[in-house]
């Protein structure tokens, strides 16, 4: 999970620029995705493989990338949200994904969340993080993951600290980035699950 508030080094397409012009009016909701979210979401993500570190992916993502991500989340009834301004703009996203393949990690998922540029410093992250926490636990997920890089991510970090989550390990140049080496922090928190499910239902590994 990872997210820069206010990362400006290279401009998204109009739509998705500065939700608003003035921190005193800012606004948003918070809902479930919709396919239609999908290329908003895929901008916003592509705008953090360009221009920083907080995500080691090095290529931008695909419109059928996304769309083979949403429908699995979709069928394992996951939580995918997406925050909306006023007028209806995506202005972030959050979201969980299986934490490994084998099926006794069925109850743990790794969140990860992305602002659009201008949406940070808001109370929007910490909206979006607890919204998926209340949404994990409706789910009877029992534990959520955090995987923050070890560059530039003070803001992620301060984030979940702040949400309960508590700093488990660290691995030190594991990432390679823009010609310099990178690491990875894992964060934690154990959830309380509201009702008893079924859930997905990992591949044998």
């Amino acid at each position: 999970m990872q997210f820069e508030p206010g990362d400006r080094r290279r401009r998204l397409p109009r739509h998705l620029r500065s939700p608003t012009p003035d921190v005193d009016t800012f606004s948003f909701s918070i809902r479930p995705v919709r396919a239609g979210d999908l290329p908003d979401i895929r901008e916003i993500y592509n705008h953090y493989v360009a221009n920083s570190v907080v995500t080691f992916d090095e290529k931008r993502s695909t419109h059928r990338l996304w769309r083979e991500k949403f429908a699995m989340l979709s069928k394992l009834a996951l939580p995918f949200l997406v925050a909306v301004s006023a007028s209806g703009q995506v202005i972030g996203y959050a979201l969980v994904q299986p934490w490994a393949s084998k099926s006794a990690y069925r109850y743990t998922v790794e969140d990860s969340i992305y602002l659009g540029p201008g949406a940070g410093g808001k109370g929007l992250g910490s909206a979006l993080l607890d919204a998926l926490i209340v949404a994990c636990e409706r789910r009877g997920l029992r534990e959520i993951v955090a995987v923050i890089s070890d560059s530039s991510a003070e803001a992620s970090i301060r984030l979940h600290e702040r949400a309960g989550f508590v700093e488990v390990g660290r691995m030190g140049r594991v990432g390679f980035k823009f010609g310099r080496s990178l690491g990875t922090i894992y964060l934690q928190k154990s959830l309380t699950p509201q009702k008893r499910r079924r859930l997905f239902r990992s591949g044998r590994g």
